[in-house]
């Protein structure tokens, strides 16, 4: 039993003592010790601190229902631009663009050639007119036995472009294409008198000439009159009123022949 004594005080040698362990500590703040070095950048001070419970922040209590949370904010619902209900919108017509008042002082415009036209509603662009008219010259056409839908269609459209680059030419301001398709569009007016007499009688007489020449010269001078007054070209109207006849002549010789 002796020699297992000696055996294991010989055998395990270390300056090892218990006393040191006791005394021994480590500084895991940073400031010193073997750990200081090795974890220095994380503050084990700061574990377990004690916190005063008036320091806390209050938690706010659950006022929902299961599967119901409550919104953190509340949505904003779109307001309408012209109110709640339907009475505070404006008419469908007036979205589209379709003013009657204006349709009608443009028909009296041009069936009063010596009328002063107002240049501020001959310069909108407003087609529900001239293709009201567009159609009833057509339709009085059919009657006639002449199915000229395309004709009157195509010529219209080559004729709105020559026009529009000539006032473009000769005005200062300019003008659009959809304003010199709705002036020509509600000067084509008289042209329907013409084609609606031709369902009655012949054209192609002595009488049917001179009507023909009448109803002519009253669609180019509405025509320029309307396009003076939007465009402030004073002086140049027998200029303008000579291609709007030209135009209204070949819509005159599909009503004729």
């Amino acid at each position: 039993m002796s020699g297992f004594d000696n055996l294991n005080t010989d055998f395990y040698q270390t300056s090892y003592s218990i006393d040191d362990h006791s005394q021994q500590s480590y500084d895991y703040g940073g400031s010193g010790g073997p750990y200081s070095k090795q974890y220095a950048g994380y503050d084990y001070s700061q574990q377990g601190r004690f916190v005063p419970p008036d320091m806390m922040q209050p938690q706010q209590p659950y006022t929902g229902q299961i599967f119901q949370p409550t919104q953190a904010y509340t949505p904003t619902t779109p307001q309408p631009f012209y109110g709640n209900n339907f009475e505070d919108e404006p008419p469908l017509l007036e979205e589209l663009g379709i003013n009657f008042d204006h349709i009608w002082q443009k028909t009296l415009t041009v069936l009063h050639p010596l009328k002063v036209a107002d240049g501020s509603i001959m310069n909108e662009t407003d087609l529900a007119g001239p293709m009201v008219f567009c159609l009833a010259f057509g339709a009085t056409l059919l009657l006639a036995g002449k199915i000229q839908f395309g004709y009157v269609y195509g010529i219209s459209a080559i004729g709105c472009l020559g026009m529009f680059c000539l006032l473009n030419l000769m005005s200062m301001t300019g003008v659009s294409f959809g304003c010199v398709a709705s002036v020509l569009g509600y000067c084509l007016l008289p042209m329907i008198l013409l084609s609606s007499f031709a369902v009655i009688f012949s054209l192609q007489g002595m009488v049917g000439i001179i009507l023909t020449a009448g109803i002519i010269g009253w669609c180019s001078f509405s025509a320029s009159k309307i396009f003076i007054s939007a465009l402030a070209m004073e002086g140049q109207q027998l200029l303008v009123a000579y291609p709007c006849a030209l135009l209204y002549g070949v819509f005159a010789l599909i009503s004729v022949f």
